[in-house]
């Protein structure tokens, strides 16, 4: 079977009537679809040929050089009635199975199912079986004891949908012992290291990593591999998500704490089937693939890594088919590996990251400008100074009053030098955060938390540069409609009247207030968006909104004095009104005049305001570099799955165009093909026999 190659990430499952959801097509659509698509005219009813369904819906075998039997196993799992033709109840029918919660193997058991009766003969499992590249490289022995266990010792027991599952389980654990008894014929329980490397590439090439293959020899030391270390071996390929799950439980979730082997060993009491040689054989195996860049052979004696973290796990296993994905509209890679990265890409990525960052700041802005006007309001009302002069009793009192007065579109007064601004102040902050962040991170992806503080810090600083003009600006215009049958001021008048030192009043409130923001909100969203993420470290875009207005809550609030300073110093003060000639000046007179509980004034509006207007701006920033995927060879959002993930061994065809009639469960069928050979290494011929080996000789396949 091709190796089916998509995007780095692939779909889960999520179909109507499961726990999870995605939409099935109506008939209607997929109807269109099928017409679309079947070339076929019978008795008045249309059909699909095989290539209509493989080739030209589903996008595989492409080539010129298909194999039509490969193509015709295919096809044969949407053909149920084995006339060589797809009809459209067959076609919807299997649009169906594609949402059952067993889709994988369900698809794997029509594959087998050659005559269309519900049940896999021998003959329809020795036939499928035999056109397998594993089969054609270590030939199976379909007359052993194995296969009479299932179908009989004369082979005529039909096997039903519960009983192959188990069969297609067993059968690869099967090969991989006959291949060792093959390699063994003497029956001493040891083979060669390169007879190792050869049974693993080929019976669990599905199981394998470039990393994995390339340190197979590596991770023996050139000694005899015994059979118990074969399937101690085999059996950690096939329980590394399980690991990941033992991993997981040891941290208490989180992915980037470092573990012993006792803690990991500790954490697996409950879990039987994990024993102490595999996890030896994991520690062993992680310090293999991290020891870069020598032979085998040239290696030092491979010491165990003392610690590993989940990084380490997600190097060695094989990204799983059932992964979620965000639909690029977009897919560029700009390096074709991290060591190419020359200071041109870095600046190119720079500037890819603050344009998207401008488009999500001016999003996030304008969504919670009305919130924002009212906080404005709230803390420029003074009291002590004047007698009569508290317009608002609240700030609810305050946001009916501005619509009373001023109509729906005063809550918008000030948004458009607010938007001119918005967009390279958050640009600058969101930018300048990546940028530190990345030189703070480690080579296993990896931050301390001061590396996610100091990141922080910097882009709140860097950001006052554009913030505090804007803010003042801002501010005078939202305030000016408190002044009952005042003149219309406009922000050109604003930055006319104050200069250009004028637009930096206040910048030192404004650098203590966006400082300290941005120290506390940035890890504190990483660390929330971790603890939101799914068990496979996925972020929906519903946790990304959750984890931006979460971690605002603390970080708005605790700020809330340095922002009342920077108010009153940007605010021109009306005649009566106290005037404040610095920070330390204005924190005196508030508190000397108002108190304490002058400092926390718009606090709820501040935090309103600001958790909203944070999560919608990261939670676009993110799903724009999703939809939108340049991959500069630098770091990506963590939770996006667009970070370097590791493939099975033999991902050798071109990436397959998103289709946008691959409707309803269609969306899932393509991964859950791949997932077919991804899971059970059930690799059908890609190309036809006459150009097989030039092909292979071309593809290194």
């Amino acid at each position: 079977m091709p190796m089916l190659h998509l995007s780095p990430i692939n779909w889960i499952v999520q179909c109507q009537d499961t726990p999870s959801f995605l939409k099935r097509a109506s008939t209607d659509k997929l109807r269109d679809v099928f017409l679309k698509y079947a070339s076929m005219q019978k008795d008045g009813e249309h059909y699909m040929t095989s290539e209509d369904f493989v080739r030209k819906f589903l996008g595989l075998f492409t080539e010129n050089a298909f194999n039509d039997e490969s193509v015709r196993l295919l096809a044969g799992i949407a053909d149920t009635s084995k006339d060589g033709l797809i009809s459209f109840s067959e076609f919807q029918a299997f649009e169906g199975l594609l949402c059952a919660p067993d889709a994988l193997y369900r698809t794997a058991f029509q594959l087998f199912d050659r005559k269309g009766n519900g049940t896999v003969a021998y003959d329809d499992f020795a036939e499928v079986v035999q056109k397998t590249e594993l089969h054609s490289k270590i030939p199976f022995s379909l007359d052993g004891t194995f296969i009479k266990r299932y179908f009989g010792d004369k082979k005529q027991r039909l096997i039903n949908y519960a009983e192959f599952t188990q069969l297609l389980h067993d059968f690869h654990e099967e090969h991989a012992m006959e291949a060792f008894r093959s390699k063994d014929p003497a029956g001493t329980g040891f083979i060669s290291p390169l007879d190792f490397q050869d049974i693993i590439v080929k019976v669990k090439r599905h199981l394998l990593t470039p990393d994995v293959k390339d340190n197979l020899v590596a991770v023996t030391e050139g000694h005899r591999v015994s059979f118990p270390y074969f399937i101690a071996f085999t059996s950690l390929l096939n329980n590394m998500e399980l690991i990941k799950q033992i991993y997981l439980h040891a941290t208490k979730g989180t992915r980037t704490e470092m573990v012993t082997k006792d803690e990991l060993l500790y954490a697996a009491q409950t879990m039987s089937q994990i024993t102490p040689l595999e996890i030896d054989i994991l520690f062993q195996l992680t310090s293999a693939v991290n020891q870069p860049g020598k032979r085998w052979w040239k290696r030092k004696k491979i010491a165990p890594s003392s610690r590993i973290d989940y990084s380490d796990l997600s190097n060695i296993a094989p990204e799983h088919y059932t992964k979620h994905i965000t639909h690029r509209l977009a897919e560029i890679k700009a390096v074709d590996s991290p060591n190419d990265r020359s200071v041109l890409i870095q600046m190119l990525e720079a500037t890819y990251r603050f344009t998207l960052a401008s488009f999500a700041g001016a999003t996030g802005a304008t969504v919670v400008y009305p919130i924002d006007l009212v906080k404005t309001r709230m803390q420029n009302q003074r009291t002590g100074s004047m007698i009569g002069e508290v317009a608002y009793r609240n700030s609810w009192d305050c946001f009916k009053k501005v619509i009373r007065h001023e109509g729906v579109l005063g809550l918008y007064r000030g948004l458009l030098p607010q938007l001119m601004g918005v967009a390279p102040e958050k640009a600058i902050k969101l930018t300048t955060n990546d940028f530190v962040r990345d030189k703070c991170t480690d080579e296993r992806g990896n931050i301390p938390l001061w590396g996610e503080v100091l990141a922080g810090a910097c882009g709140g600083a860097a950001q006052v540069i554009f913030t505090n003009p804007l803010e003042i600006v801002k501010i005078r215009l939202q305030v000016a409609g408190e002044i009952a049958g005042g003149s219309k001021i406009r922000a050109w008048t604003v930055v006319r009247e104050l200069g250009f030192l004028g637009l930096y009043k206040g910048a030192r409130a404004c650098l203590l207030r966006d400082v300290n923001f941005s120290a506390i909100y940035f890890p504190a969203y990483a660390h929330t968006k971790s603890a939101l993420a799914d068990k496979d470290g996925y972020n929906s875009p519903l946790s990304l909104l959750a984890a931006g207005a979460i971690a605002g809550v603390p970080a708005a609030s605790l700020v809330t004095p340095a922002d009342v300073i920077k108010t009153r110093l940007q605010v021109a003060a009306r005649t009566g009104q106290t005037t404040y000639t610095g920070v330390w000046d204005a924190t005196k007179k508030i508190m000397a005049e108002e108190g304490p509980r002058a400092f926390w004034k718009g606090t709820a509006a501040r935090v309103c305001r600001s958790s909203p207007q944070f999560g919608v701006t990261l939670v676009t920033y993110e799903l724009l570099q999703r939809l939108f995927y340049v991959d500069f060879g630098g770091s990506q959002p963590k939770g996006s799955q667009a970070g370097k993930t590791s493939m099975p061994l033999g991902s050798t065809l071109s990436h397959a165009a998103p289709n946008p009639d691959h409707i309803g469960g269609y969306n899932a069928a393509v991964p859950l093909l791949a997932g077919i050979e991804s899971k059970f290494g059930l690799y059908l011929p890609r190309f036809g026999r006459v150009a097989a080996s030039s092909s292979n000789t071309a593809t290194g396949s």
